[in-house]
């Protein structure tokens, strides 16, 4: 592994090192992932929990969402709400949708995703990063900050990820 953060190839300077980020922020939690079983990926503790599986599914969810907002300017719409929803809100719905996957479904599905975003970081410009919108409420924020969200929160999450994974083991 890399720990020297540089541009990766194909890509502008910032874009490239911030997609140097994305993947080694993914690489790390795919490595704290990459033995768990089905059990383990569904075990919910106390009634307000998230499994594994549905914070990987909600890592995946955040991702998608900010492809939309930053790649195309727009939020779900009510179809793919239908698809994504449960996985950006977790709570009661997730509990009861993200059980019986496997490693594998949840692995192709953040794959798949990551590889879309890199796809169109290749075609921006350092400039996009920096370029200013409005939430609905009047908040600006910029497309570095949206990129910035995706890996926080994946960070954030892998963090409850190692959480369960010692309680588990623990046990």
């Amino acid at each position: 592994m890399n720990y020297a953060i540089k541009p990766l190839e194909g890509f502008t300077e910032k874009i490239g090192e911030l997609a140097f980020m994305l993947e080694h922020s993914r690489s790390v939690t795919l490595n704290d992932v990459k033995d768990l079983q089905m059990g383990e990926l569904d075990d919910i503790e106390g009634a307000g929990g998230n499994s594994i599986g549905a914070l990987l599914a909600h890592i995946a969810a955040i991702e998608k969402v900010h492809q939309l907002i930053s790649f195309e300017d727009r939020d779900f719409t009510e179809e793919e709400w239908q698809q994504w929803g449960a996985a950006i809100e977790l709570g009661e719905e997730a509990r009861s949708e993200f059980k019986g996957r496997t490693l594998a479904d949840y692995l192709t599905g953040l794959e798949q995703l990551r590889s879309t975003t890199l796809d169109k970081l290749r075609t921006k410009e350092d400039s996009w990063l920096y370029e200013e919108r409005y939430w609905p409420n009047g908040v600006p924020y910029n497309n570095y900050y949206l990129w910035f969200h995706v890996m926080e929160d994946e960070i954030s999450h892998r963090g409850q990820i190692r959480a369960i994974k010692r309680r588990l083991r623990k046990g």
